[in-house]
Order: C-alpha cells, then structure tokens, then sequence
C-alpha cells in the first residue's frame, strides 16, 4: 500500500469536520491499509486519522501492544455513545511533535462504529484505549489535543529527561 506524510497543525485539513464514509468499498478498505502502513512507518504513535493524512473521512486505526496485549481496531464512522469517569493525562500527537498535553478525558466510554467488512460493532473501552479513541475521533471532528490541554509540556525535554534518567538517581 501507501505510505503518506503526517500533517502537521497548520494545515487547514486537520481542522475540518470530516465527512462520514457513506459506502464501505475499495477505496475505504486502501483508505485503513494506508493508515496503518503510515503508522507503521513512522514507528511511534498509537492511533491514525485519515485527516492526519490529508483525507477528510471518518476513519481511524489504533494500533499498540501494551503489557504483551496487542490491540487493533479500525473504526470507520464512530460515534462514542456514553462517557463515564474522568482523568487527566499527558498526551502526544503525531501531527503536534513538539508538544504534549495534559487533556481531561473520559476514563471508560461506549463507541459504535464500522469495521472494514461493514458490519456494526460496539465497544466498551477503558483507560489508555479510551483515551487514544477519544483523541482519534476528535481528529475526526476538527479537534487537535491542544485545544483541551490544561497544561503543555516540550515533548522533546520530556524524551530527554527520559533518555538521562537511567535509574541510578544521577
């Protein structure tokens, strides 16, 4: 498949409300391989949006493994029924390398969406999962994380620190 550049957030696409996908047909099935072949790619991220590659349509991958779990969803379409509880948490974007944010979000949530064979699916998601699906779906909503951070941080100073903090207390 393809391979395409991430947007950054000065481009227009990233805030318009995109449109939802009417027929799932080739097009959208090379539209979530695109996605995921970027994702890929880039080799950091946890999530893609087809607006991050410059397509306004209601689709979006999360693909990460997390304690020897692997999770995979491709959501064409979704809309998050309920939210329930609330946290805060640091977050990146892809499409903003150099900032992150401490956004509040919904700790559990109920999401409906497509899958690639068209078929209906519900899903209940908790923690870290629900918290990349709520910042993939506001992609799809013209929504960046920094318009609800309550704090930033220089993503670059945190990977540094990181990178120094090698456990001895030095």
């Amino acid at each position: 498949m393809a391979v395409y550049q991430i947007l950054t957030e000065a481009n227009p696409v990233l805030r318009e409300k995109a449109k939802p996908i009417a027929k799932i047909n080739d097009s959208t099935i090379r539209l979530l391989d695109n996605l995921r072949d970027t994702l890929h790619e880039v080799d950091r991220g946890v999530g893609l949006s087809a607006p991050q590659i410059g397509i306004a349509k209601r689709a979006f991958i999360v693909d990460y493994t997390m304690e020897e779990e692997h999770f995979f969803y491709e959501m064409i379409n979704p809309e998050i029924l309920r939210f329930e509880g609330r946290e805060e948490g640091w977050e990146g974007c892809l499409s903003v390398p150099v900032l992150e944010g401490l956004v509040p979000r919904a700790m559990r949530l109920t999401v409906v969406y497509m899958d690639r064979e068209g078929r209906q699916c519900e899903l209940v998601a908790e923690g870290f999962l629900a918290k990349v699906i709520q910042h993939e779906t506001d992609h799809l909503n013209g929504v960046l994380f920094r318009d609800k951070a309550v704090e930033f941080r220089d993503r670059a100073e945190q990977e540094a620190d990181a990178e120094d903090d090698d456990g001895t207390g030095e």
